[in-house]
């Protein structure tokens, strides 16, 4: 089964795919290492990359190809990025969406990169806006869009061991041969 895990900054995506991952015995895939292996194969730190990325959407693109890639050659798996249930596509057997009010979503992503809440909001809020600019530009998606997603998750109500409670019991009740209501991925261009 290939479950996508997806969210904001500071949702919980990587807490929550990793634990998954391990509960379940199967793969995770960070977008975040893909992302540090892109850096690492031109010379650059992930930091150097991402304000390159800002300017040249062929990196934002070569992770996205990447990312669909794994989607298309892989099954059992957790994949983990802002758009991996857009990316997976109809590979994605589960699409995950977690979520969490933004003033939680900062403290966690301060308490993480060790920075003020003030800084953290300002970087999270800017990146939130840029990302869906350029996700709408480049593939046509709508990041506020939850409609392909077969749970959304606020994680602020749970605790991270609540949280993959919740998401265990859907993924092992989840029925594919019963399956009515896999939503397909449309109007998405995947030309990378």
């Amino acid at each position: 089964m290939l479950i996508t895990v997806s969210g904001p900054a500071g949702s919980g995506k990587s807490t929550l795919a990793a634990s998954l991952a391990a509960e379940l015995g199967v793969e995770h895939v960070s977008g975040g290492d893909v992302f540090r292996d892109l850096a690492s194969e031109r010379g650059l730190t992930p930091l150097e990359l991402n304000r390159r990325a800002e300017e040249d959407d062929s990196i934002d693109r070569d992770l996205d190809r990447r990312l669909r890639r794994i989607a298309r050659e892989r099954d059992a798996l957790v994949l983990e990025s802002r758009l991996a249930g857009w990316m997976a596509g109809e590979y994605a057997d589960f699409r995950l969406w977690l979520d969490a009010p933004l003033a939680v979503r900062v403290a966690r992503v301060a308490d993480r990169e060790d920075k003020p809440v003030e800084t953290a909001r300002e970087e999270t809020e800017a990146r939130a806006e840029s990302e869906a600019l350029r996700y709408r530009e480049y593939y046509g998606i709508d990041i506020a869009d939850l409609g392909i997603y077969d749970l959304v998750v606020n994680t602020a109500r749970w605790s991270p061991a609540g949280v993959l409670d919740i998401v265990l019991a859907a993924v092992e009740a989840h029925d594919t041969a019963n399956d009515e209501g896999k939503l397909p991925v449309a109007g998405v261009s995947y030309e990378f």
